[in-house]
């Protein structure tokens, strides 16, 4: 298996990366997260790969970090979840927010990503909640979260932003707030971000 590259940024695109390793250019499928990170085309990179074979198709995906790419492949061992989904689902949500949502069995989170609805979002639960290093939501002060934060989640949600921008934005929020105050707390850090 190719574990890794390292090379030239050739291009960048929607869904994609080319590297130029060696004068041979690799096509990696990769997430928006991880392009995001991807330095301007002409610097190096080293980018973390898993190389997924099927009868018909070899198929190369890159991953900024490498717990991004551990958690890809247990993804795709998710009956009903395959690489372009697992890709959309770390498009969606970082690697420390995917755990947060397991670890709180947040389903309406997870099946707002796209591909993903609420069974495969339940099957997404119940198949890697034991098999993932997951945060100790009891031990990290989390209980009011699911009431406050669902309800500003759900609000930011439908005013048109990503799963992943919501859960960003809610993180390091205060515990007791009420989900009008997380709401404008987010609205607030959002909008220093753009």
């Amino acid at each position: 298996m190719i574990a890794f590259l390292t090379g030239k940024v050739v291009a960048k695109a929607a869904s994609f990366a080319l590297i130029e390793v060696g004068g041979v250019g690799f096509r990696l499928a990769m997430s928006t997260t991880s392009l995001a990170a991807l330095p301007v085309e002409g610097d190096e990179v080293t980018v973390h790969t898993y190389l997924h074979v099927r009868e018909d198709d070899l198929s190369l995906y890159g991953f900024e970090s490498d717990d991004e790419r551990a958690l890809f492949e247990r993804l795709i061992t998710v009956s009903g979840v395959g690489p372009k989904v697992a890709l959309a689902v770390l498009s969606s949500l970082r690697p420390d927010a995917l755990k947060r949502a397991l670890a709180s069995e947040d389903v309406a989170l997870l099946s707002s990503v796209p591909g993903i609805g609420k069974k495969t979002a339940q099957r997404l639960i119940i198949e890697l909640k034991d098999k993932l290093d997951l945060p100790d939501l009891a031990s990290a002060g989390v209980g009011s979260e699911p009431v406050a934060a669902a309800g500003a989640r759900d609000a930011l949600l439908s005013m048109g932003f990503s799963p992943a921008e919501a859960a960003a934005a809610l993180s390091g929020a205060p515990t007791d707030a009420s989900a009008e105050q997380l709401l404008r707390l987010a609205l607030k850090s959002l909008g220093s971000g753009r």
